[in-house]
């Protein structure tokens, strides 16, 4: 797929998101640059701020028609996504639910948008998300309808970049793991949103129907609102809860028949295949992508997925009382039940898109521009072709 720019710059030097500042050699004395201040330097553009909050080095992106992208350097978590909506006097909506860790940490925060990667090679599972350190490589941007910042890490023999893309009416992550050593790494790995929605009974998702799914724990990760413990825990119903059904039990499999599911109930489940269904030749998969509605809002989100095999999904019920007064989901692309193998000198690439989808809008004007999806086989540039990727085989 073509590329947006010719973009084609000299070899930058690595800044570490964590580290000090460089010490000038010079004779002349010059004022020290905070980190935040070397890279928005280096690296600043039009849609592209880099700052800092609570002494943490943040990026801030955006676009012409607002929307907006803030994300966490050191440990690439996106803290917060204001699409633009028709609705809405100010003309943006917060998708993302993300609190303060405890609480009343406010270096820390929980929700919002994160990668979750472990290495289970051996018989000890590592969760590479919590000793990794992100630190920025490279942007891009057409400096009109699209951009992105593009994060690195290695840890051991695995190099791994992350690139965080904005459009007008989505945003795309894309996880790259290459393998530099001479064995063979197994990994899970997911990218999981925490959706916020006004109200609990107003909670949804559809495009699962005739998808099969069996009870499931979540990846564990430092920005999960709910441990697996927790998600997995079991909820009774209340005393009008009419026509409650149980969850099934954890490795029952189970063919999703309504093309809608309420979340106002406490699930925890993974859409996937099977594992002992894909070692046939023809197996059904879960579609590429589904929505998540928010009657409330009239939000709907669109979640595209390439290079996951699996969907997890959950909704806290009443345990979403404990972070606050709004309701929220988590959901994304995930690999879990059937890890993935990177070969030696290979490399393996994934993506979620979450494409703001203006119902209102397609029947007053159905030929408007629509977001260009994100090429992943060239990772760090953009995607010139402006298709709607609801149209789009995946």
């Amino acid at each position: 797929m073509a590329s947006l720019l010719s973009f084609s710059v000299p070899k930058l030097n690595l800044i570490r998101a964590t580290s000090t500042s460089p010490i000038s050699t010079s004779t002349i004395p010059t004022p020290s640059l905070s980190i935040p201040e070397n890279l928005e330097t280096q690296f600043g553009r039009k849609g592209i701020k880099f700052l800092e909050s609570n002494n943490i080095p943040i990026v801030e992106l955006s676009v012409r028609n607002g929307s907006s992208v803030r994300l966490r350097i050191p440990d690439a978590h996106v803290v917060s996504y204001k699409p633009r909506v028709h609705w809405k006097d100010d003309g943006f909506e917060e998708v993302l639910y993300t609190v303060p860790e405890n609480g009343t940490d406010t270096d820390k925060a929980k929700g919002g948008l994160g990668l979750v990667i472990n290495d289970v090679s051996d018989s000890k599972t590592s969760p590479l998300v919590n000793s990794l350190e992100w630190s920025v490589k490279d942007v891009d941007s057409d400096s009109i309808d699209a951009v992105q910042v593009e994060l690195k890490s290695k840890n051991g023999n695995l190099e791994m970049t992350y690139v965080i893309s904005l459009y007008p009416l989505s945003m795309a992550t894309a996880i790259i793991v290459k393998n530099k050593g001479k064995k063979d790494v197994t990994l899970t790995s997911a990218i999981l949103s925490h959706m916020k929605f006004k109200k609990r009974g107003k909670s949804a998702i559809q495009g699962l129907k005739s998808s099969t799914y069996c009870t499931h724990p979540p990846l564990s990760s430092p920005f999960e609102l709910l441990s697996p413990a927790e998600a997995m825990k079991t909820e009774d119903p209340g005393l009008f809860d009419f026509g409650f059904q149980p969850e099934p039990k954890p490795g029952t499999w189970v063919e999703q028949e309504v093309p809608y599911t309420l979340l106002k109930r406490k699930v925890s489940r993974v859409y996937a295949a099977p594992p002992e269904e894909r070692k046939k030749k023809f197996y059904n998969t879960p579609p590429s992508k589904y929505e998540t509605l928010d009657q409330s809002r009239e939000i709907f989100f669109r979640m595209i997925r390439v290079g996951f095999e699996d969907i997890y999904l959950s909704s806290p019920g009443s345990l979403s009382e404990k972070h606050g007064n709004e309701y929220f989901i988590c959901t994304g692309p995930a690999s879990m039940l059937v890890p993935v193998v990177v070969k030696p000198g290979e490399s393996w690439r994934a993506v979620k898109q979450l494409v703001y989808d203006q119902l209102c809008e397609d029947i007053v004007n159905p030929k408007r521009r629509y977001t260009p999806p994100l090429d992943i086989s060239s990772p760090g540039l953009l995607s010139s072709e402006a298709s709607d990727p609801r149209e789009q085989a995946i």
